[in-house]
């Protein structure tokens, strides 16, 4: 059997054990690294928004290693305070603080020869990460309120939503512990990017909101498939799952079509244009951002064209009669319009030339051209927005939908300081 062929087998078998459900090339991916490190004790740091589902691939890379037989624990670090973490993972002696009645096991001294995950590991104070630091580094640690060193043989799975790089140029994360966890990264996608999963998930949903509440499984239309498809899912597999609960239990009827679906998903993430996320690269989404703007006003512009030439055409006879056979020609030209892509040269629209007798003056062809230069419109953008707001810099950036310094940058490349 092909290697790829035996590859693909174990990727289902491991979605049919853990209950995953999915076709994606993306999430086959990450299961395809999940199976691969699970016999090594590497250090691993999964990614990704969340309500993607990250949880489940500590517990397969537990599952599949050497440690299975061990203890898993998983530890949500955002949900402890500051002031216990240390105690938690590390333990701690007894009178080391107030209310220490007795000493503690922590959990990287409880879990020693399994796997310990860390979710939300970019929420661990600086201090804590330091003591972690040293625990991958020599597997030591010491318990609060004590000085003996003690040993741990446990293997680390952590995951974020966080984009790390910006926590550490924000100095709430350090760098050495970021390269020492993410030995192997694991990048969970989400789910705009699994739009083939989308309905599936949604009829798991279903059945199981269904057989749960004892009522007959919703089903959507083919509209309303296509508008699941295409919405955004901020809060990706979680999201998803509440919405389908939502409408099974509300819904009267069992086909939803594309009108009973929109009542229940967020008018603002109707779209799947691209949208500025927190987290992401925010200059280059914020040059796409302007982008777009200028694209859609310039089709705007050229769907005003289209209805002054076609009211031309429909209240002067004269013209039409002159234009003869062309008249269908441009009538057919119009009306197709939509999905015409922009052209690249500038538009020239000529005057028609009319004739009312031989004495009279031939009216010559006058061109006028609009450029489409899109370096123009942008600079247009930024004038009229920087005119808007008496020149404050920071109005006009929010106006324009762009952040400070990419309109700084902007102002400097087209000299309009």
């Amino acid at each position: 059997m092909p290697e790829s062929d035996n590859r693909n087998m174990e990727i289902q078998a491991i979605k049919q054990r853990f209950g995953i459900i999915g076709n994606s090339p993306l999430l086959d991916r990450a299961i395809d690294i999940a199976r691969q490190v699970s016999a090594t004790d590497i250090t691993v740091l999964i990614t990704g928004e969340s309500g993607t589902g990250k949880e489940f691939f500590p517990k397969i890379i537990h599952q599949l290693s050497a440690r299975k037989h061990g203890p898993y624990i998983a530890v949500n670090c955002g949900a402890i305070p500051e002031g216990t973490i240390d105690s938690e993972l590390f333990g701690h002696e007894k009178g080391s603080f107030t209310g220490a009645h007795e000493a503690r096991k922590g959990y990287f001294e409880v879990v020693d020869g399994g796997t310990i995950f860390l979710d939300e590991v970019a929420e661990l104070p600086l201090g804590t990460q330091v003591r972690l630091l040293r625990v991958l580094e020599s597997g030591e640690f010491i318990r609060v309120g004590s000085s003996k060193v003690l040993k741990t043989n446990v293997r680390l799975v952590a995951a974020t939503n966080v984009n790390i790089p910006d926590a550490i140029a924000n100095g709430k994360f350090r760098q050495d512990l970021y390269y020492r966890l993410s030995t192997v990264p694991i990048t969970v996608p989400p789910l705009r990017d699994r739009k083939e999963d989308i309905y599936l998930l949604f009829r798991k949903f279903a059945s199981d909101a269904a057989e749960k509440y004892r009522m007959p499984s919703i089903q959507l239309d083919e509209e309303a498939q296509q508008v699941l498809r295409n919405f955004r899912w901020p809060g990706n597999i979680r999201q998803l799952k509440n919405l389908t609960e939502q409408i099974s239990i509300i819904e009267k009827n069992r086909l939803i079509d594309t009108e009973i679906l929109l009542k229940y998903l967020p008018q603002n993430n109707i779209s799947d244009l691209p949208v500025l996320y927190k987290g992401e690269d925010s200059a280059k989404f914020n040059e796409r951002e302007l982008l777009y703007k200028v694209l859609f006003d310039m089709k705007k512009d050229m769907n005003d064209l289209k209805q002054l030439v076609m009211n031309m055409i429909q209240a002067d006879e004269t013209l039409t009669d002159n234009l003869g056979e062309n008249t269908h020609l441009i009538k057919r030209l119009y009306k197709d319009y939509e999905g015409m892509k922009v052209p690249a040269q500038p538009i020239v629209v000529h005057q028609p030339v009319t004739h009312i007798n031989d004495t009279d003056t031939v009216q010559e062809p006058e061109e006028f051209e609009e450029s489409l230069s899109l370096q123009k419109k942008e600079m247009d953008f930024i004038k009229k927005a920087l005119s808007k707001h008496d020149g404050k810099r920071k109005d006009a950036a929010l106006e324009l939908g762009i952040s400070e310094r990419t309109l700084y940058r902007k102002i400097k490349e087209y000299n309009l300081d």
